[in-house]
């Protein structure tokens, strides 16, 4: 006969309580590694910038898209609820015409095309086309995954999903045409975002990074960097605002314009090679 004392049931729960909160991690999934900006491959030029002009941006508009096209900035704006396609007046950030997105909808990137805006989804894989003086929605073109960023070379558009690679899109039937692995130096640039066509380069925010990459839509080979550090003064981020986001150009002037997710300004710039 076994003549120990048998545990009580109390113990009993809480040996079990133990094991089960020690064991717990290994059936959990594991966080996501913190997020660290790539650098630039060596002997990649980097650019620095001047500020030409400030203009007042709305502090509301969690910018997704921007062009600028006669004389105007149309802005493409996101989260659901609030997503809008606007017709912007420059000078006083005043918006002149806007059209709200259903709110099952999350506005993302924005290109002009023969006259029409394209404006693509976050992850409703679907986009719109809009005829460009009244804003309203004149069709709409389907993609798989995700929608992120949206500019065109002329010839074709070319689409970003937030990985690695770019889309290019038939700009009359929307059916994918290629794609175009983005390398920084060896590594793949993941999280590309916001997208312009500026003489015969791609410029692309890199999500949460103050950077702009100079891709080659050629190779893919990222040509140079935009360093945008400290373009949004400290005293106007009291209220909160979000990452950079957003890239203009006014290709009869020569104009770049930047701003960011809930920035009170725009700003227009020119660059300089700084390395």
């Amino acid at each position: 006969m076994n003549d120990r004392p048998c545990p009580s049931f109390q113990s009993i729960v809480v040996f079990a309580a133990v094991l089960m909160f020690a064991l717990l991690p290994a059936f959990l999934p594991s966080a996501p590694p913190p997020f660290v900006a790539q650098k630039p491959a060596g002997g990649t030029a980097v650019y620095g910038y001047r500020v030409v002009n400030a203009y007042p941006h709305d502090r509301q508009a969690y910018t997704q898209g921007l062009v600028f096209s006669d004389g105007f900035l149309y802005e493409s704006t996101g989260l659901h609820g609030a997503s809008t396609l606007r017709r912007v007046q420059l000078e006083t950030g005043r918006v002149l015409a806007q059209h709200a997105l259903d709110r099952r909808y999350f506005g993302e990137g924005l290109t002009e095309w023969e006259g029409s805006l394209l404006q693509l989804t976050w992850t409703s894989n679907v986009g719109f086309v809009y005829e460009r003086s009244g804003l309203t929605v004149q069709g709409t073109f389907r993609y798989p995954g995700e929608g992120w960023g949206l500019t065109h070379d002329r010839k074709r558009l070319i689409m970003s999903d937030g990985t690695a690679t770019l889309r290019f899109l038939d700009p009359r039937s929307f059916q994918e045409t290629g794609r175009l692995p983005v390398l920084n130096g060896a590594v793949p640039l993941a999280e590309i975002n916001e997208l312009e066509f500026v003489r015969g380069e791609i410029f692309a925010n890199i999500y949460r990074t103050d950077r702009i990459a100079r891709i080659s839509p050629q190779s893919g080979r990222v040509l140079g960097w935009i360093d945008l550090s400290g373009l949004l003064p400290e005293r106007e981020k009291g209220v909160p605002v979000d990452v950079l986001n957003g890239i203009a150009y006014d290709g009869r002037r020569d104009r770049f314009f930047v701003t960011g997710k809930l920035w009170p300004k725009l700003f227009e710039i020119e660059l300089y090679r700084r390395e």
